[in-house]
């Protein structure tokens, strides 16, 4: 039997969550050896990250630090770009020991092939806008002119642009028809790909755990920020739970 139990975590947007939401998630980050032996991150760990050849952004020191800790304790890390921190690079897999995943991945979780995306840009963005914005996002071109600023100045318009990032993971009707249609692309995925028994996204904010067939389900683990939501995934089970709400407790 598998004894793999995978913590998942995203959508924590730190930097624009409240200080309470950050230093829980510090607290959650050093209890994840007690809950599990791996942890992966959705994407949008942070509201805005950009990688520089020779900077790193300051808000997020702090939390940075944390993950090395959990790196250096043995404990794997896994970082899914998310449209708020999609700008990744070689510093997560360098210097923090951490696979940086731009696009999402094909992971074994606990023994199950996993598809993790983070979830932008898929059936769940049904407005236009949305859908240009996140190809906006991934654009080489779109990279380059953003490097090309002052760290300063570069910052500063994210700061601006930041609500405009979240297109589809709002409250009410617009937030329930995305996360509709998210759960309907990850069925066709697990119709289109027989040999994934787990899709895992996030982006809409809004939590999700569905057995599309018997042991093959669809995941989202919901929202740090405002709820300070995560699940794990063991071979046996998969828990939906709440910080500081602890498996089996």
């Amino acid at each position: 039997m598998n004894g793999e139990r995978v913590v998942v975590v995203g959508d924590a947007h730190l930097g624009a969550a409240g200080p309470g939401d950050e230093e829980a998630f510090h607290e959650f980050l050093a209890a994840v050896p007690d809950l599990g032996t791996r942890l992966l991150i959705v994407g949008d760990l942070f509201d805005f990250w950009f990688e520089y050849r020779a900077v790193i952004p300051r808000r997020p020191f702090r939390t940075l630090t944390k993950l090395a800790a959990l790196v250096e304790r043995g404990i794997p890390v896994d970082l899914v770009g998310g449209n708020h921190d999609r700008w990744g690079g070689s510093f997560w897999s360098r210097d923090l020991g951490i696979p940086y995943h731009r696009e999402g991945a094909d992971l074994t979780l606990a023994g199950r092939t996993t598809c993790v995306v983070h979830g932008d840009g898929l059936a769940s963005d049904f407005k236009l806008g949305a859908r240009i914005l996140s190809r906006m996002l991934r654009s080489p071109i779109t990279t380059a002119i953003f490097g090309a600023l002052h760290p300063n100045l570069g910052f500063a318009i994210a700061d601006r642009l930041s609500g405009t990032l979240g297109e589809s993971n709002r409250s009410g009707a617009v937030a329930d028809e995305a996360s509709r249609l998210q759960e309907a692309w990850a069925r066709a995925l697990l119709d289109s790909r027989p040999e994934v028994r787990l899709v895992i996204l996030g982006h809409t904010h809004r939590r999700a755990l569905v057995e599309h067939a018997p042991g093959r389900w669809y995941l989202n683990a919901g929202q740090w920020m405002a709820d300070r939501q995560y699940a794990v995934i063991s071979a046996e089970r998969i828990a939906l739970l709440a910080w500081p709400e602890r498996p089996g407790a």
